[in-house]
């Protein structure tokens, strides 16, 4: 419920298309399930790893957008190196953790698409937090 409170702000409205992206994907990966498996992908790892993907950016970018509001800019760095470290290390963590779980039967398409879900998720952060700086008079 308070994702929901945070996208109704003006500040978050650069997100709601992720939103939308998010669910789209994961529609999209049930939808496909059967063709997806036949490809050798696994649609459990893929929507996991849609999940964690686009939860990290979210928390990042929340992270990055608070720190717009900072005179200081040391705060807006170090939301970026801590929204960078969050991603690692969560991003890092799962993919070890999947890897221990399964040992010898690792989804490797599924672990590559997700490296693509994360591309794409950083290049729509990115590219949001830009829109917001564009929005202000002193970025």
């Amino acid at each position: 419920l308070e994702i929901l409170a945070i996208m109704r702000n003006d500040h978050f409205k650069p997100l709601r298309p992720r939103f939308v992206l998010f669910l789209l994907l994961n529609a999209g990966f049930l939808l496909a399930n059967s063709w997806l498996t036949q490809k050798g992908l696994d649609t459990r790892v893929l929507i996991t790893g849609n999940f964690i993907v686009f939860l990290v950016i979210l928390i990042s970018f929340i992270l990055t957008r608070r720190s717009f509001d900072d005179p200081n800019p040391n705060v807006f760095v170090r939301a970026v190196y801590a929204g960078f470290i969050i991603k690692f290390f969560v991003i890092a963590v799962a993919a070890f953790a999947y890897i221990i779980a399964v040992r010898d039967k690792v989804n490797k398409p599924a672990l590559i698409a997700c490296m693509g879900l994360y591309v794409v998720y950083t290049v729509i952060e990115v590219r949001a937090l830009l829109q917001l700086l564009k929005q202000k008079k002193n970025g």
